[in-house]
């Protein structure tokens, strides 16, 4: 503060910017170098071979996007949650919205800070060559950094709520789908493989979760296992009632066409009383943009001419 007391706001923001493009020049330089390094070491390796195994490095595969993983991992360290329930939490949410990766929690956190930074530069490159380093140009910077901080998790949140939405609309028609398979002599794995040849292409997010739990089946795990993580990773409350009744009908051994038949038909009738409700809140719901839109606009056609012809009245006398 005492520095720019003497010499001046005017004078330290050219001095800033100096120092903000040498730090991005330097670090562009350094991603390049990194970047050369390991072109000749892959260079190396190839012109003198170990071994079929040295050449076919499984690494050269991921090594396109591996510096933005590690970037975001570096970036994302001082968010990353502090106990196993929060980690937990961030992984069921990204798992809703379609993310599965491992490094998925890392990603997410180092994309929330990075937007963070980008915001706050924007908001620092705006405002304080304007006020200077004032309370007038920290209250928007302030409100820059809120935004850039929070934008990701709005945009997860909006993510996964059309995911779950889609699998809910979606599901019925599986089901019914589901049900006609079974009963012509499928079992439960055809069967879904066969929802997923049929409706993989307006139900893919469906069709996927299908894909993935039937696969998993393949691989040997337990029905009820495959089952409870296809309701769990989806986030959808009838895929989950789906998933337990599946896994009742298979631990009591009772038919799973008529358990899918009830599953499906309750399905419809909660999707018909939604849509019923749905209707409902419609009459209170357009009161508002009545009042605030289309009344004024009324008001002023009707009383707007009757308006003018009493101030002319009043005028003339």
């Amino acid at each position: 503060m005492l520095v720019l007391a003497i010499v001046g706001v005017k004078e330290v923001i050219p001095l800033v910017v100096t120092v903000v493009i040498i730090a991005f020049v330097f670090g562009v330089l350094s991603a390049l170098s990194n970047r050369n390094s390991k072109a000749a070491e892959r260079l190396e390796r190839y012109s003198r071979p170990q071994s079929l195994a040295e050449i076919e490095d499984p690494r050269n595969k991921k090594e396109r996007f591996q510096g933005l993983l590690e970037t975001a991992k570096q970036l994302a360290q001082p968010l990353m949650p502090q106990t196993e329930l929060e980690a937990s939490e961030l992984k069921m949410k990204l798992a809703h919205a379609g993310f599965r990766s491992e490094s998925a929690v890392a990603i997410y956190l180092g994309i929330r800070f990075a937007c963070f930074l980008v915001f706050v530069g924007i908001g620092s490159a705006i405002f304080i060559p304007q006020y200077g380093l004032t309370w007038e140009a920290a209250q928007p910077l302030i409100f820059f950094a809120g935004v850039g901080f929070y934008l990701p998790t709005i945009v997860l949140w909006w993510l996964r709520t059309k995911r779950q939405e889609e699998i809910f609309l979606t599901l019925p028609d599986a089901l019914d789908l589901l049900v006609v398979a079974v009963e012509s002599g499928l079992g439960l794995d055809a069967a879904m493989r066969k929802v997923c040849e049929e409706m993989k292409d307006h139900a893919k997010t469906l069709c996927e979760e299908l894909t993935l739990a039937n696969f998993q089946l393949q691989m040997g795990r337990p029905r009820r296992e495959v089952l409870h993580d296809l309701g769990v990773r989806t986030g959808v409350d009838d895929v989950r009632s789906l998933a337990a009744i599946l896994i009742q009908a298979d631990r009591f051994g009772s038919s799973i066409a008529q358990a899918l038949r009830v599953q499906s038909d309750a399905m419809r009738t909660r999707r018909k009383q939604l849509a019923e409700e749905r209707a409902a809140k419609t009459a209170v719901q357009l009161i508002f943009p009545l009042v605030l839109f289309i009344f004024p606009g009324i008001f002023v056609v009707l009383v707007g001419p009757a308006a003018i012809n009493i101030l002319d009245t009043i005028v003339k006398k």
